[in-house]
């Protein structure tokens, strides 16, 4: 009698426990999803990092300002210090030649979301003038000197005569 006492408590513990655990989904605001894939023109995935894109797509359209770092104008590489405090709570150097210097360099094929993509805009490739964020598809977010913060494709043939490196912080 015991014995079958001691196998009733241990099953119906195991019950318990089990029924107690659960999994819970992560929360996402699709509504907020789906306005940041229209303003970016780009399809996120459920594998995507929702908030890279929310806080991307909050900047489009915010106008160029040299020296800017907020919503009344931003520069190229006040851009991405902005979104990778804001996405990714790191604290990126200021100027672009400093993020660059901060980043391991990377092959444009094995570019991943949220890495930094560098551009020069001298014939030489030594200086780099331009920085985005790659978001996914060959799509980059940045700070455009003539139409403000946008997408664009790395294949266009500007960005591809310009093209320096990718470039990961670890």
């Amino acid at each position: 009698m015991k014995k079958h006492l001691v196998h009733l408590i241990i099953i119906c513990s195991t019950l318990i426990g089990l029924s107690s655990c659960r999994s819970v989904a992560p929360q996402r605001d699709y509504q907020a999803l789906a306005r940041s894939s229209i303003k970016l023109g780009i399809d996120i995935q459920f594998e995507d990092n929702p908030k890279l894109y929310i806080n991307a797509a909050d900047w489009i359209g915010i106008p160029y300002r040299s020296g800017g770092m907020n919503k009344n104008g931003i520069d190229c590489s006040g851009l991405t210090s902005q979104l990778y405090k804001s996405v990714y709570k790191k604290k990126l150097p200021r100027s672009t030649t400093e993020q660059k210097s901060a980043t391991q360099k990377i092959a444009k094929r094995n570019l991943k979301e949220g890495d930094l993509v560098f551009f020069s805009t001298d014939r030489s490739k030594k200086k780099v003038a331009h920085v985005g964020i790659y978001l996914k598809e060959g799509k980059f977010i940045h700070a455009s000197t003539s139409s403000g913060v946008r997408v664009d494709n790395l294949d266009s043939p500007y960005y591809v005569a310009n093209w320096i490196s990718g470039g990961r912080f670890n």
